[in-house]
């Protein structure tokens, strides 16, 4: 079989053996594990979320049949396929797996939602695991929500400040018209100007109301390092709260997303109303208080009682933001209903990113 072949032949699969040959030594070995994994039904594997003691065995067996057959380049997305798509927890008993796993959200949703299944014996690893992913995750954010609420813009200050962000683009305008090339038509400004950034004299409170059923992994992710890192700035007092059908106050442990991630219990039923009210009894100075709720708004309680709640946090001043996504993509997934009829009693609706949300926090509050 040429090599050309034989690619075609691991591409495809069995289904393949009509107009390609059967593969033969290794390279049939080759074959037969990953026919294992990405050509048979779950059931045949033997595993699955959570894993199971009698399928533990044939899926260690195959990964070290895996890293026998193929290069460590190819065994790493193998593995992390065995993962992430068809959720292999077993393979998660092998600790080189564990010390390899690529940090990334995906990985960290994983994780999460197998901790409970996993003997003990591994918990100290899942820890250093998700500890790794969640501090990637947090490096690559923390850059820009400090950027976005280092201060608040004040126009009436400039000055020379190298920051692109602060750059007054009208102001550089009209105070350079006098340098316009007649020959050319351009401005050739020999000035720039920048808006200059004064802290608030106020502290500002901000409460994260993070729904924690199941399509809100992602949200309750990245509304942790968000937390966080609100936290360490200045003149930003933080509370957060998640919630399901009950309410978990997790304010004392910010500081630390780890901590606050394995307090999660994903899945679960959907009692808003009942969250907000725990988080309206949280707040000190309405007019200086954010709360943001994440969620995907299909509320399971009462929906009278939710927007009652929402009406009397608007008539306090308190600002309200509801997200249906807090992840890298910023995707929606919400009840359009419910989140329309909390819009029109004055909750700000949208869904986007973590710096785009620190975005929103700093313009909402001046």
């Amino acid at each position: 079989m040429t090599d050309a072949a034989r690619r075609w032949r691991m591409a495809l699969g069995p289904a393949a053996n009509g107009p390609l040959p059967e593969p033969e030594g290794e390279a049939a070995k080759q074959d037969e594990v990953l026919t294992w994994l990405y050509q048979q039904s779950p059931s045949a594997r033997g595993g699955g979320l959570g894993g199971t003691e009698p399928s533990r065995p044939e899926a260690l067996h195959w990964l070290g049949r895996v890293r026998k057959l193929f290069p460590k380049s190819t065994c790493q997305r193998i593995e992390a396929d065995a993962l992430n798509r068809f959720r292999l927890a077993d393979l998660l008993a092998d600790p080189e797996v564990l010390a390899r796993i690529e940090p990334s959200p995906a990985t960290l949703r994983l994780l999460l939602s197998l901790r409970g299944s996993l003997p003990p014996a591994l918990m100290a690893l899942l820890r250093d695991t998700v500890r790794r992913v969640v501090d990637e995750i947090t490096a690559r954010l923390r850059p820009r929500i400090e950027l976005a609420l280092s201060g608040q813009r004040n126009r009436q200050v400039r000055g020379r400040l190298p920051r692109a962000a602060d750059f007054d683009a009208r102001r550089t305008l009209f105070g350079n018209l006098h340098r316009i090339d007649p020959d050319t038509g351009r401005l050739v400004p020999d000035r720039l100007f920048f808006h200059g950034r004064q802290r608030p004299s106020l502290p500002w409170q901000v409460i994260l109301c993070v729904d924690q059923s199941g399509s809100m992994t992602d949200s309750v992710i990245h509304s942790a390092v968000m937390a966080a890192i609100l936290s360490g700035l200045p003149g930003i007092h933080v509370r957060m709260v998640l919630f399901d059908t009950q309410v978990v106050d997790v304010s004392d442990r910010l500081t630390d997303p780890l901590e606050t991630l394995m307090t999660v219990r994903l899945g679960g039923g959907t009692d808003i109303g009942a969250a907000m009210q725990y988080c309206a009894g949280l707040v000190e100075d309405p007019a200086r208080s954010v709360l943001v709720l994440i969620s995907d708004f299909c509320e399971g309680g009462s929906t009278r009682r939710l927007e009652t709640q929402v009406a009397q946090l608007v008539e306090a001043r308190v600002r309200l933001l509801g997200l249906a996504a807090l992840d890298d993509r910023g995707d929606p997934f919400h009840d359009h209903r419910v989140a329309a009829r909390l819009a029109d009693l004055g909750m700000q609706i949208g869904a986007m990113t973590p710096d785009r949300l620190a975005g929103w926090l700093a313009e909402v509050m001046t």
